[in-house]
């Protein structure tokens, strides 16, 4: 039996306040350039290119430009590891061991690296706003250019010691420390 000319007549009612947006979508989505996106702001979508391979041994591991979006990761091993232009945001890095490890470049968000050993670590031009360091040991880490709160800063002055052991600049030095 076939549908009356007013079943089809509903159907239609339904269906065309819905090909507006999407004929709009197909167009957009014709001129988009073919090549990956250069930069992806809402949370949702980059937890999609986030590090899900979340286990507590990374020592050594190459993590440059990865993202830990509320991640915890309180007391992993990541000694060594290459994590140039990571990204943590809110993420908890508490009692983590990251001597020797690479953060040059980090954007560290409201990440608490509380009780972590970063003896020999480097943060070279790292952007740690709003991130804690108490009872951090930090003895030969390199912060050249890097930007902390100046509490933060005033904080790992008074316990900065050491020199880094591949750029050779003291701790106290690299915070600016007076």
């Amino acid at each position: 039996m076939a549908p009356s000319f007013q079943s089809l007549a509903a159907i239609g009612r339904r269906i065309v306040p819905l090909l507006g947006p999407l004929l709009a979508l197909v167009l957009c989505w014709s001129v988009l350039p073919a090549g990956p996106a250069l930069a992806i702001t809402a949370p949702e979508l980059r937890a999609q290119r986030s590090f899900q391979d979340l286990d507590p041994d990374l020592r050594g591991r190459n993590l440059q430009q990865q993202e830990f979006l509320k991640a915890s990761m309180e007391g992993f091993d990541l000694r060594d590891a290459d994590l140039r232009g990571a990204v943590f945001n809110s993420t908890n890095l508490r009692q983590a061991d990251l001597r020797g490890a690479d953060l040059e470049d980090v954007v560290a968000f409201a990440t608490r690296f509380d009780g972590a050993d970063l003896r020999g670590a480097q943060f070279r031009n790292a952007m740690l706003m709003q991130s804690r360091f108490r009872d951090a040991q930090i003895e030969g880490a390199d912060f050249s250019d890097a930007v902390l709160d100046l509490p933060e800063q005033r904080a790992l002055c008074a316990r900065a010691s050491g020199r880094h052991p591949v750029t050779g600049v003291a701790t106290s030095e690299s915070l600016g420390c007076r």
